[in-house]
């Protein structure tokens, strides 16, 4: 049997059709830059690398978690379960309370260098804020990331501190980068593309090492260029045609949201290109302004979301 029909078989067991498993591994190829040569070593990647994966969550919503379980096409959740080995995950896993901890330990140590630590959320850094199990989150994120190959930070929170980080940040809510000082992977956003958590793993696993990151330490295949670069909105712009009102004319024709409050001249993500929903749309497509979710200090810096600045 050939490797195109084992591929095949293995994906239509999940109750994915070829066709889509097969454009899913092209959206991944595509978002790393890669060329299209490399199509094959990432569907490689993806059905026999299986790393081992423990997703912590500290100061968060679950919506960065979300995302991830309702990624694209549908069922591509058990495939990325199967693909990355979701270890540990309070939001996923069935096992609860001190069995849940013991997994969580046993599988740092079994894995020790050689696993993912994925984490959304931010660390408080304050007494009294921020337990699981008994012990400060901090504490647990420092026992944990010392052990993993990498850390990837998904989501605001986690990545720049986000909202639990937000005035008067009562909690003294920190970044993963900043509480712990390691150096991490961000893929920010509230929530991240899922597409571009999981490229990141699969250019480790393809390429066999972390993709170029930017200064705030993004990798730059997603968060290379400015919202505002690739914005079907451009030419409007460019053209001095500005939406003036949600529902206007200038709105309902697809003008520039800029005077409606768009962030995208100073947001860096790949929105435009990878989009949202099996890649049908993405906010501003929809007619909705980027509020820089993708940026430091979102929260303080980008609001109010609906005036231009």
């Amino acid at each position: 049997m050939s490797r195109d029909e084992i591929l095949g078989q293995n994906a239509e067991k999940r109750g994915i059709s070829r066709r889509d498993f097969v454009k899913y591994c092209g959206l991944i190829t595509a978002t790393l830059g890669l060329p299209v040569t490399m199509a094959e070593k990432v569907a490689d990647a993806m059905t026999a690398a299986r790393p081992s994966v423990i997703w912590l969550a500290f100061s968060e919503c679950t919506g960065c978690a979300e995302s991830f379980i309702r990624t694209t096409y549908p069922s591509i959740g058990d495939l990325i379960l199967d693909v990355i080995s979701l270890d540990y995950s309070e939001t996923i896993m069935a096992a609860a309370g001190h069995q849940a901890e013991e997994v969580l330990m046993d599988t740092a140590e079994k894995n020790k260098g050689k696993f993912f630590c994925i984490i959304d959320g931010a660390l408080p850094t304050k007494e009294g804020y921020g337990m699981i199990a008994g012990r400060p989150m901090i504490d647990i994120a420092k026992d944990i990331t010392s052990k993993a190959a990498a850390t990837i930070c998904v989501g605001a929170c986690a990545s720049f501190g986000g909202l639990p980080a937000a005035k008067p940040n009562p909690s003294g809510a920190k970044s993963i980068q900043d509480a712990l000082g390691i150096k991490t992977i961000n893929i920010p956003g509230c929530p991240p593309n899922t597409i571009n958590m999981v490229a990141t793993i699969v250019h480790a696993i393809v390429l066999g090492s972390l993709p170029a990151l930017d200064n705030l330490s993004r990798p730059l295949f997603a968060y290379g260029q400015t919202i505002h670069d690739r914005c079907q909105r451009r030419a409007s712009y460019e053209g001095g045609y500005f939406a003036k009102e949600f529902g206007d004319a200038g709105h309902l024709n697809g003008y520039c949201l800029y005077e409606l409050g768009c962030k995208g001249p100073e947001t860096y993500n790949n929105c435009p290109t990878v989009k949202f929903n099996q890649g049908i749309s993405w906010p501003i497509e929809a007619g909705h302004p980027c509020i820089g979710c993708s940026e430091p200090e979102f929260w303080d810096k980008m609001t109010p979301f609906y005036v231009a600045k």
